[in-house]
């Protein structure tokens, strides 16, 4: 697949702000400093199209973008970040859960965790709660480059185990500096977009 438009289309809080529910969406989630706003702009091929933040727990909405006019991708607010106060962080639980509930359009969720440190607690329940809604299967593990190829398939073995993947789910080494990974994840999606059989 070869995306050839991106732009931002909606930022949302609540339902109401939401593009309609016409085409099928990928969303994307991960702890506040996993990479994802990065990720995003090697696979768009755009250098700023998701705003990479100094600061951490940035993204407090549900940014949806527009991709070559036939679906979207949604970066979903980063969790995990210690300096949100307690309410905000509950506050994006509840909207992510609202959005999982309510878009008929939502194909997967694609969870990036970092492929240096073994997920943490609240990776595993997003990872948990992916799977409640049948949005699980793909992980995109992020900053491959500050590992070796030796190192990267033991962390990748310990992230299957510890989110406790089947054979089924993919795991993805991405690395947005090396730009490696994108591709493989465009071709998951493209099939995601259009299963065979």
């Amino acid at each position: 697949m070869i995306i050839k438009k991106s732009e931002l289309e909606t930022i949302a809080v609540k339902p109401q702000q939401y593009p309609p529910d016409d085409r099928p969406e990928i969303a994307f989630a991960g702890r506040s400093n996993v990479g994802k706003s990065s990720l995003l702009n090697l696979i768009t091929g755009r250098k700023a199209l998701a705003r990479v933040s100094g600061a951490p727990g940035k993204t407090r909405t549900i940014n949806f973008y527009n991709i070559n006019d036939t679906f979207r991708i949604v970066d979903l607010p980063g969790y995990g970040y210690a300096k949100v106060s307690k309410s905000v962080s509950e506050n994006w639980g509840e909207m992510m859960e609202t959005y999982f509930k309510q878009r008929k359009g939502l194909l997967k969720v694609v969870q990036l965790v970092d492929i240096r440190h073994a997920p943490s607690a609240q990776d595993i329940q997003m990872y948990e709660y992916l799977r409640h809604y049948n949005l699980d299967g793909i992980v995109a593990a992020t900053k491959a480059d500050k590992v070796s190829r030796n190192e990267m398939f033991k962390y990748m073995g310990v992230i299957r185990k510890t989110l406790n993947l089947s054979q089924e789910d993919k795991i993805i080494p991405v690395s947005s500096l090396k730009k490696t990974g994108g591709d493989e994840l465009l071709a998951v999606m493209e099939e995601l977009l259009n299963p065979k059989g």
